[in-house]
């Protein structure tokens, strides 16, 4: 039904492509300016509306980068309250810089994690306050044309390639397919465990990579659950009830985790990016409460607990657990695209 409601709405795509086109030949005219820096940047984004893996991306590249160079990232700080440049410090939340900053910042505390609408004077503020950065990881900035990155990685999923989509709000494209020729890297994320060679060649095939492009493919792999405050960890088990608090794009693949993973799980569903509240917590106790075996936890994502940390007086006795999700590069083919990072970022700095 829903779908059938979308192809209603395809005069309205045809008006958004029109908008997202003239937009983009304005920048390849260069009758709107876009500016690049004599510094590398990297830029982590997607063709399509959440749910690519952004995130563990831009978090695999931090862990590839950050032993050897001083690293930052920037991003635009979603649904935080606050505006313009700020950067993460001991004193910070997720309200004041957003979730998946937040969550760059606990995980790793070493690293510049900086917020900033405007990216084109956030990068300057960034070199300025922190002159030592060698590298600056944008995350979710493909459309950002006022700057021009030297390294563009675009993600599409497996199961929804942005070559069988459609704009915005027939299908799930915010631009239009012929920007992909400004990525160096395409990567094919959320893969089925079985994918065949054959399979992989077909899809490449239908990407159609421009010379200089490269095509990698991964996996989501998910560690062993944390406790949100004590950070223990657990295994997930064939006798374990699970009730999943997901308040993030597309929870498809972690629910296919618990599916062969545990007992039965439940699932309170929010929004993407929401922001709990004291209403969200009661339904959250209460329905917990409610699974009568005692062989039971709470999980929710990373992006969602740091967004669920403020309620520690409450939920610290729960077993409230965390899942960590990363990718993992399919084919033998994490050292070709690792390599193909460090090179990008080695030719601006002699180590």
């Amino acid at each position: 039904m829903l779908k059938s409601f979308r192809y209603v709405l395809f005069p309205f795509a045809f008006v958004y492509a029109g908008m997202i086109w003239l937009r983009n030949k304005l920048f390849d005219w260069k009758i709107i300016r876009s500016a690049a820096f004599n510094f590398p940047l990297i830029c982590v984004g997607n063709l399509a509306v959440g749910g690519t893996g952004k995130t563990p991306m831009t978090e695999y590249l931090i862990e590839l980068l950050k032993d050897e160079f001083k690293t930052a990232t920037l991003s635009r700080g979603y649904k935080r309250k606050t505006k313009g440049f700020g950067i993460a410090d001991n004193t910070t939340s997720a309200v004041e810089i957003g979730d998946e900053p937040m969550q760059f910042h606990q995980k790793y505390p070493d690293i510049t994690v900086a917020v900033g609408e405007e990216r084109l004077v956030a990068i300057p503020q960034i070199l300025h306050v922190k002159p030592d950065t060698e590298v600056i990881i944008l995350d979710d900035a493909f459309q950002h044309r006022y700057i021009r990155p030297g390294f563009n990685i675009v993600l599409t999923e497996y199961k929804n390639l942005y070559t069988r989509d459609f704009l915005l709000p027939v299908g799930d494209l915010r631009d239009i397919k012929s920007s992909i020729k400004r990525a160096q890297v395409i990567i094919v994320s959320k893969c089925s465990e079985n994918i065949s060679v054959s399979e992989k060649e077909n899809i490449i095939k239908e990407l159609s990579p421009r010379n200089g492009q490269s095509v990698f493919f991964t996996k989501i792999t998910y560690g062993n659950p944390y406790h949100l405050y004590k950070k223990d960890q657990i295994s997930l088990d064939l006798n374990l009830y699970v009730l999943l608090i997901s308040g993030i794009a597309n929870p498809k693949p972690l629910k296919d985790l618990l599916n062969n993973t545990v007992s039965t799980y439940d699932m309170i569903k929010y929004r993407d990016h929401h922001i709990f509240n004291t209403d969200d917590l009661k339904e959250i106790k209460n329905s917990f409460d409610r699974i009568k075996t005692t062989h039971k936890i709470l999980l929710t994502t990373e992006k969602d607990a740091v967004r669920l940390e403020k309620f520690k007086d409450e939920l610290i006795d729960y077993p409230i657990y965390v899942i960590p999700v990363r990718h993992e590069f399919l084919f033998d083919e994490k050292y070709a695209f690792d390599e193909k990072v460090k090179k990008f970022v080695s030719i601006y700095h002699t180590h």
